[in-house]
């Protein structure tokens, strides 16, 4: 894996021990640096960047000002440098991968660059899985067929291998941000793909979401409990429990009459 890196920080001596610290890692290739804000816009819309170490306090446009103008997908996987703590929840807020203070620690610079690899990797096998499930789709689909079809399998991350996942085995999948985790009997993949379109891309006759956090495979639900009117619990064959919410009720009662 080559990731290409943009350092912004208006401090010299700052670029240049972030620059020394990931000289060490052969997978990293710093492309640009920049010095305020209006440059990092303009170097993001140039070329294409992996990964951006963004100070916050910088002129021209702040670290926050930046993102805001680029718009959420036009900005790389993001990683703040900055030596004013009270910023990380805002950070965190805009979806920050990581949030580092200056100065910079080695060792837990090296702990964000794996949670960043993980990430890009994840995202990569993402486009993958989008790639043969467009491959699938027009094998197994006629040409004059107006019926939707639905993956029977999901490509996902594993460590330092893909796997796939059978959408039959899947008993559960819970929302994790950008990310979604499938519960296959004691097993879990993560995947990055929001839950609300992992709801469109999978079949809703089987797949139904009872909460806004939770999708469930009926054929693995055991029973349904109702806890008044607004609120209640799906509980799968395994005996995992589920909350459910009113509109998960009706989901669930829509696909049992499909």
């Amino acid at each position: 894996m080559n990731l290409r890196v943009l350092i912004a920080d208006d401090e010299p001596l700052a670029r240049e021990r972030l620059r020394f610290l990931l000289a060490g890692d052969p997978e990293i290739q710093i492309v640009a640096e920049c010095r305020n804000g209006r440059d990092v816009i303009t170097a993001l819309k140039q070329q294409s960047i992996d990964v951006l170490f963004l100070d916050i306090e910088m002129p021209a446009a702040s670290g926050f000002e930046v993102l805001e103008q680029l718009g959420a997908s036009s900005v790389p996987a993001t990683v703040f440098v900055t030596a004013h703590n009270h910023y990380a929840l805002k950070a965190f807020n805009v979806h920050a991968i990581d949030y580092l203070t200056k100065p910079v620690d080695p060792e837990r610079l090296k702990e964000t660059l794996a949670i960043l690899k993980d990430r890009i990797a994840s995202k990569t096998a993402l486009a993958t899985h989008q790639q043969l499930k467009t491959v699938f789709e027009s094998i197994n689909l006629p040409p004059s067929s107006d019926q939707p079809t639905y993956p029977k399998r999901l490509l996902v991350h594993n460590g330092s291998k893909d796997a796939f996942v059978t959408t039959s085995d899947i008993e559960w999948i819970e929302a994790a941000d950008y990310y979604s985790c499938l519960h296959v009997g004691p097993k879990s993949f993560l995947i990055r793909e929001p839950i609300k379109q992992l709801a469109v891309t999978l079949d809703p006759e089987k797949f139904v979401r009872v909460h806004r956090s939770a999708i469930v495979n009926i054929d693995h639900v055991r029973e349904i409990v109702r806890e008044g009117r607004t609120e209640g619990a799906v509980v799968l064959h395994n005996g995992h429990r589920l909350r459910m919410s009113k509109v998960g009720w009706q989901n669930l009662l829509a696909a049992s009459r499909a």
